[in-house]
C-alpha cells in the first residue's frame, strides 16, 4: 500500500489510481546506478501494485545523470498497458513489474 502523502491521483478509463515517486533516491538511484521507479495502485481498495521502471536515473540523481520527469500521461499509459499485459489491480498477490523503453518514455516528454 503506497503512503498517500506524497502519492498523486490519476483517472484512467474511469478508474481512480494512487502513483508514486519515492520521496529521496536510494544510495543507488542517487549514484545512477539503479534506474527511476514508481509505483502505481487502486486509490480505493488497493491490491497488486505495478512497479514501472525507467531507463533513466531521477532528476536529483548526485552525478547529473540524463534523467527525465514522470509525467501523468506516462503514468496513464503504463497503466493501460500493464492491464493489457495481465495486471490486475483488483487482485491480491505480488508485484506486476513493467519496465519501460527509452523510445516509450521519449514520446511521453516535451
Amino acid at each position: 500500500m503506497l503512503p498517500k502523502k506524497g502519492s498523486r491521483l490519476i483517472t484512467v478509463s474511469d478508474v481512480p489510481y494512487r502513483w508514486r515517486v519515492r520521496h529521496k533516491p536510494t544510495y543507488c538511484q542517487g549514484n545512477g546506478w539503479t534506474p527511476m521507479t514508481f509505483a502505481v495502485e487502486l486509490a480505493e481498495k488497493p491490491g497488486n501494485v505495478l512497479l514501472v521502471t525507467l531507463p533513466y536515473a531521477r532528476p536529483d540523481n548526485w552525478l547529473l545523470e540524463r534523467s527525465v520527469s514522470v509525467r501523468p500521461a506516462l503514468v496513464a499509459r503504463c497503466v493501460r498497458r500493464a492491464i493489457n499485459e495481465g495486471w490486475a489491480p483488483h487482485a491480491p498477490g505480488s508485484a506486476h513489474r513493467l519496465e519501460l523503453a527509452r523510445d516509450e518514455v521519449r514520446a511521453h516528454q516535451p
